[in-house]
């Protein structure tokens, strides 16, 4: 089984990258960009793993390992 897992900075918190690509976007005559926000996406391969099992320890592998939960929040999907 394969998971992906996308870690990003939560609303609540300045993206000093992702403002500094739109400015770059507004410059090159990109001007409806609104925003962007920076992540890091994780592509975590499972071996013999149900997928209640695969709900229940991805959360925790990216709470602890992947993501700051302070100032970052994540989503995943399984993709095979």
């Amino acid at each position: 089984m394969k998971v992906r897992v996308l870690v990003s900075f939560k609303d609540s918190v300045l993206d000093p990258q992702g403002q500094a690509v739109k400015n770059a976007l507004h410059t090159l005559g990109y001007g409806g960009v609104i925003d962007i926000r920076q992540g890091k996406v994780f592509e975590i391969e499972l071996e013999d793993i149900s997928v209640e099992e695969a709900n229940r320890i991805i959360p925790e592998i990216s709470d602890k390992v992947l993501a700051n939960p302070i100032i970052e929040k994540f989503e995943y999907q399984i993709i095979e």
